[in-house]
């Protein structure tokens, strides 16, 4: 499963990292409006690393999950995150894109089917729900405004495959534009529309829409297929991005350094209406 994309105004290839109102309120998504009133997931630190990368990893790790997905047109791996106990889980919209089965894999191993909630192609964002889950450790969202270049972050996920991986870098630039291009295999993608793409990338994608994420966080820490929906986390542990895409050499390749996360605050607001209206 990979979707590629162009970065608005920079000549480069990206692929992305997959493998495959009222009532905001009372939905139960956590996380406050303001990180440093928010809980963190590492209990007595702050979002600047006063924890280790272990204590934040071992925080963070049971509330990332893998996707696995079946479609007509293959098997795909993402990864999404716990957003209630009862099994509620975010993740990215291209993920789960036409798939005909998907299947949520826990951090002890357990396994549950899950069914699709909706999807916000627009802002890449989907909501799946694990049947029959009932006692999982919700991820603690934080305030994606708060973060600064420099600020140490952690990706987890399932990047091919590898169940809870983590990896850590930092915040290397805000406010990145992404344009998301085409599928070439397992994820659904809606097939090419290219005119906005440079012209050295036209021609290279099959899909005929396209999604642009807008205010994307920029990272160092390693994103490679299947960290597609995982969690970008800060020093005390608070989701503060959702992983999407990786700048590639241009031939496919895994991570070279430069990844891409939706912003949590962003993701919120996709998984509210998600939850209030369905399928945007």
């Amino acid at each position: 499963m990979r979707r590629k994309l162009a970065l608005l105004g920079a000549a480069a290839a990206l692929a992305l990292g997959a493998g495959g109102v009222g009532a905001a309120v009372t939905l139960g998504v956590t996380g406050g409006s303001d990180s440093s009133g928010s809980p963190a997931a590492v209990a007595g630190v702050s979002t600047k690393g006063d924890a280790t990368t272990a204590q934040v990893a071992k925080a963070v790790q049971p509330s990332v999950v893998s996707v696995q997905t079946v479609a007509t047109s293959g098997e795909g791996t993402g990864s999404g995150i716990i957003l209630r106990a009862d099994g509620t889980i975010m993740t990215n919209a291209h993920v789960v894109s036409g798939a005909r089965q998907v299947t949520v894999k826990f951090s002890d191993g357990r396994t549950a089917p899950a069914k699709i909630l909706g999807v916000d192609r627009q802002h890449d964002i989907a909501v799946i729900q694990a049947q029959g889950a009932s006692g999982l450790r919700p991820a603690v969202l934080g305030n994606s405004s708060k973060l600064a270049v420099g600020d140490p972050v952690l990706a987890v996920g399932s990047p091919l495959g590898l169940d809870g991986s983590v990896t850590s870098g930092i915040v290397s630039a805000l406010g990145r534009s992404i344009q998301e291009g085409g599928g070439d295999g397992g994820d659904g993608g809606d097939g090419g529309d290219q005119q906005d793409l440079p012209p050295f990338m036209q021609g290279r994608f099959t899909q005929q829409q396209s999604t642009v994420i807008k205010n994307a966080i920029q990272t160092d820490a390693a994103i490679n297929p299947g960290n597609s929906g995982g969690a970008l986390v800060n020093g005390a542990g608070q989701v503060i991005g959702v992983n999407t895409a990786i700048a590639t050499s241009g031939d496919g390749s895994g991570s070279i350094g430069v990844g891409f996360a939706i912003p949590v605050n962003d993701a919120r607001k996709a998984v509210n209406r998600i939850l209030t209206t369905g399928s945007i």
